[in-house]
């Protein structure tokens, strides 16, 4: 990634907006792994069993992540290196071996997640069985390729393109379903049912250790050095101001579409007592009939199919970003893509021909477990970093910032150690 640093020109005058839209796109390519598929499952359940009670936990997940993300964010501006350079640097080889591994790991349960997605969106859309739409979905490395060519302003553009679509369509999902905004506005408030009730407690732990996306912060510290800000101390005061509102926006627009996921949810299924429906499919299933709106699923499902396609895009940038970084080995990226997809596609089509779709189902749920495994590796380097201010300089992060990190990666390794062993005990 280092002959895309500087390739995007910022103007040092003019307004507000335009200095904003020079740097709008790194942003929107973390927000994408804020509503990937894997992330919609515990949403739509969320709001089935509990209604409009977990938008709580959703607000404090993406706090979480709009903090973290503006570290990496800084980690990058400020030190000219991405997460996985800074980590080379800093650890021992076997270390640095470790951690790349692991992140490797889950950049594939991410791509699994995905796979998943994408094949449901397609048996959903088009009714491809999922054995196939999970064989199709190694066709988007030609998609992949052909931005990239064009230029990384195409693919920023790309992104952004389906986000809108999705926000769009679940803005229209919203309308239809015709929530209480008051009850809306009221699940906003922390409830003690969250933390009293084991169902419900097991689902916010989910919601909030599944949202930080460990390959987002390796993402995000290198492609923000994408802008061509000066790299003085002010030029990069002003590229981390820029940086860190780009995504705070962005992230706002990943809290709606998640929040938004919840309420369609809450408004179709518990208002009418369908508890039941913790699935993707069964959403899709139901929404069209009890709204009494024959386009609510197909929105629905062109959603899906965006979030997944998306997320693809962004799992390859990490992947090339983490490989170079901490092995300072270039791979073609129709190669690395290729790869990457094949050993997520491989799990998906052998469990989808040997068990169906609820085996499909169990392999999405695994891939979170992954994640969660692999987040405190990503989380507790990054924030080791933006602490220390050999490595930061003026930029280093003041102390109640630095104890605001640490409570928030506390907070994220406990639950993700909760989530673990619960998923272990169910699955024994």
């Amino acid at each position: 990634m280092g002959e895309l640093n500087a390739s995007v020109s910022v103007p040092r005058h003019g307004s507000w907006l335009r200095r904003l839209m020079a740097f709008t796109g790194p942003g929107y390519m973390v927000a994408v792994g804020y509503m990937d598929p894997g992330n919609w499952a515990t949403d739509i359940a969320g709001g089935s069993q509990f209604g409009y009670m977990l938008l709580s936990v959703i607000l404090l997940s993406s706090l979480m992540a709009i903090v973290l993300q503006a570290l990496a964010a800084r980690l990058g501006i400020a030190t000219g290196m991405d997460l996985a350079q800074a980590c080379r640097a800093h650890y021992s080889a076997p270390v640095r071996v470790g951690l790349w591994l692991t992140c490797e790991l889950a950049i594939i349960a991410c791509d699994l997640a995905e796979v998943i997605g994408m094949a449901i969106a397609l048996k959903l859309l088009f009714d491809i069985p999922l054995l196939w739409g999970a064989i199709l979905c190694a066709a988007d490395v030609f998609l992949i390729l052909l931005l990239m060519q064009r230029g990384f302003r195409w693919l920023e553009a790309f992104v952004v393109a389906l986000l809108s679509l999705i926000a769009v369509c679940f803005a229209v999902q919203i309308v239809m379903s015709q929530p209480s905004f008051a009850a809306v506005l009221q699940g906003f408030v922390p409830q003690p049912e969250i933390v009293t009730n084991p169902a419900a407690l097991y689902l916010a732990i989910g919601i909030i250790g599944a949202t930080v996306m460990p390959h987002n912060l390796y993402l995000h510290s290198s492609i923000v050095q994408t802008r061509a800000y000066e790299r003085s101390e002010s030029g990069k005061r002003l590229g981390l101001r820029w940086a860190v509102t780009d995504s705070t926006i962005a992230l706002s627009l990943a809290l709606f579409v998640n929040a938004a996921i919840l309420i369609t949810a809450g408004a179709v299924f518990h208002t009418a007592g369908r508890t039941d429906v913790v699935d993707i499919e069964k959403a899709h299933e139901l929404l069209s009939p009890m709204l009494g709106i024959g386009m609510a699923s197909t929105l629905f499902a062109v959603a899906l199919l965006s979030s997944g396609v998306n997320s693809t895009v962004t799992a390859t940038l990490a992947g090339q970003i983490v490989m170079e970084g901490f092995l300072q080995m270039r791979v073609p990226a129709w190669a690395r893509r290729l790869i990457t997809r094949a050993i997520a596609i491989i799990p998906v089509v052998i469990v989808t021909a040997l068990y169906g779709e609820r085996g499909t189902s169990q392999l999405l749920v695994f891939s979170q477990v992954i994640l969660s495994m692999q987040l405190p590796m990503a989380v507790i380097p990054l924030v080791r970093f933006v602490t220390d201010r050999s490595k930061m300089g003026s930029l280093v992060i003041s102390r109640a910032l630095a104890a605001l990190a640490w409570g928030i990666t506390a907070i994220i390794v406990a639950l993700n150690i909760k989530l673990l062993i619960s998923a272990v005990q169910q699955w024994l």
